[in-house]
């Protein structure tokens, strides 16, 4: 076999040019942190991409994600938590590991990569318009849903009823607090937000997020479920809403698995014949079904 090793001239921009390397990241800078919850671990980071050329191009659906970098330290998949309508991006990142600590520790004016937006989304656009969306999360599993939710509001002539039920373990692990008390306030939302236990100066709702789910009982009728959240929650959220008719063609599921590189490449997301990277990680639950038991 020969290989040849002459120089290919279109190699150079090939390796220049994010618009066509997926593998390379795009300029970003931060903007604005905040600490999201009482322990410290949520941060919410503000972004602006630097490259006009780059930032023209971005053009993301809420439910997809992107790979932060920091030089040194790697990169890690997180969910887009702004709605493509804002300016700039914005990441919510719980610390949990070497590439996350070291987010953590960026100050306004620091600059880290972004490589994206990977991954499918919410189908916004096409099988939800029309129809009732109801939106469950847990935890700081609400990022892309509350991108998501975002957009239904900004379109919300698009439409029908939207509920939303969201939940965390306690009032100071809520994500996104000011926004939650705007949109609490509007007539063309239900909003239902709750705590595992009862707490200190709080008097909404208690209970986990598959209670107050069945509690809610949001009708399937003309319908669209949309759930993310750690896989207990999902778990136990389905019986209720199975109980009231719901179907698994009806509800989208946002998932995680083990993602590195975004792309579909590099096999570690890898479940039965999907990569949740690039086939995911949004699925509907009838797609999931179909997948290995291990899963």
């Amino acid at each position: 076999m020969e290989i040849s090793c002459a120089h290919d001239p279109g190699q150079d921009k090939i390796l220049s040019s994010p618009a066509s390397n997926p593998y390379l990241p795009v300029r970003c800078r931060v903007e604005d942190i905040v600490v999201e919850s009482e322990d410290g671990n949520l941060k919410t980071f503000r972004l602006s991409i630097q490259d006009q050329e780059a930032r023209s191009r971005w053009n993301h659906v809420p439910g997809q994600f992107a790979m932060l970098s920091l030089l040194g330290a790697g990169e890690v998949p997180i969910g887009i938590a702004s709605s493509p309508l804002e300016e700039g991006l914005m990441f919510t990142v719980n610390r949990a590991g070497v590439v996350t600590t070291a987010l953590h520790r960026l100050s306004p004016g620091d600059e880290l990569g972004v490589r994206g937006p990977l991954g499918n989304g919410f189908p916004v656009d096409t099988e939800m318009v029309g129809k009732n969306v109801v939106i469950i999360a847990g935890g700081f599993a609400f990022t892309t849903l509350r991108a998501t939710l975002l957009y239904l509001l900004e379109y919300r002539e698009r439409y029908g009823e939207i509920i939303v039920i969201y939940g965390a373990r306690t009032p100071g692990m809520l994500l996104y607090r000011k926004e939650l008390e705007e949109w609490a306030g509007r007539d063309d939302l239900s909003l239902h937000v709750t705590i595992d236990r009862e707490g200190p100066g709080w008097d909404g709702l208690v209970g986990f997020v598959p209670t107050i789910a069945g509690q809610v009982a949001p009708s399937p009728d003309n319908s669209v479920a949309l759930i993310c959240g750690p896989p207990i929650m999902i778990k136990f959220t389905m019986p209720p809403l199975e109980e009231i008719g719901w179907r698994d063609e009806q509800v989208y599921l946002s998932l995680e698995n083990r993602m590195k590189c975004g792309l579909g490449v590099c096999g570690h997301c890898n479940c039965g014949p999907v990569y949740v990277c690039k086939d995911g990680p949004v699925f509907k639950r009838s797609e999931v079904q179909r997948l290995p038991v291990e899963y």
